[in-house]
């Protein structure tokens, strides 16, 4: 009995120092090493057609555009059925990591941040499909530093979470997006028509690469196209 007993001890402490050496690999050395490596990079960081993590790695690409001003960008998302992201705390990361588990429905569920233009995101939206925040559609605003006709612009980049695992590059839990990364773009632009807040659509061809990978190593693809919408003030419906 005590032999058995001294063998569970030994398995569970063994299993502790693999949890506490996969966690120092993979949040504290990993980010360490690729950041140390990407910086020397200027072509992931400094383009404006992607975001980047804050470990240097290239992150999930821009593909659509906004024109309005922050108010008017909000009302249009949430009356297009979209809810706000809520900031990465950690009471909100262990409370996305249960309602995984579970399966429990998190509308405001947390998104990582991503770099653009030197900062993480402005704004994020996120619609869930499902009863868990495994899979959920998501989007990313950066206001630029530059106006459209007098209105402001916000730059974003719009996925959808397929599942949540190991990043391919550090070994930490996150999203794995899909490869379409048009289905997302042309996905907002017709629920803000629906919604009546559309003004105007048009597409930026060329601005985008054919295909990349994230910074959890997930492939993707696009037309190239960014979909740049001009948002009315109020909705015609």
């Amino acid at each position: 009995m005590e032999i058995k007993v001294l063998v569970r001890h030994k398995r569970f402490r063994l299993l502790l120092i693999i949890l506490l050496i996969w966690a120092v690999a993979a949040y504290l050395l990993l980010p360490w090493l690729w950041k140390e490596y990407f910086k020397d990079y200027s072509r992931y960081t400094n383009v404006s057609n992607a975001t980047h993590t804050a470990d240097g790695h290239p992150g999930d690409p821009i593909n659509i555009a906004m024109v309005g001003s922050e108010e008017q960008l909000i009302r249009a998302m949430t009356a297009a059925g979209w809810f706000p992201a809520d900031p990465i705390t950690f009471s909100t990361s262990v409370r996305i990591a249960v309602d995984s588990v579970f399966r429990k429905p998190d509308e405001n569920a947390p998104v990582s941040n991503l770099i653009l233009f030197g900062r993480k995101q402005d704004l994020a939206f996120e619609q869930p499909v499902g009863d868990s925040p495994r899979q959920r559609h998501h989007v990313r605003f950066w206001l630029w530093d530059r106006q459209d006709d007098g209105r402001p612009v916000w730059f974003g980049s719009a996925t959808f979470d397929e599942r949540v695992g190991l990043s391919y590059a550090t070994g930490q839990v996150t999203h794995h997006i899909g490869p379409d990364l048009d289905k997302e773009r042309d996905l907002i632009s017709l629920q803000l028509q629906k919604a009546g807040y559309e003004q105007q659509l048009r597409y930026e061809a060329g601005f985008q690469e054919l295909q990349g990978l994230n910074g959890g190593g997930d492939h993707w693809r696009s037309d190239g196209r960014l979909a740049v919408i001009v948002l009315k003030t109020s909705s015609s419906r």
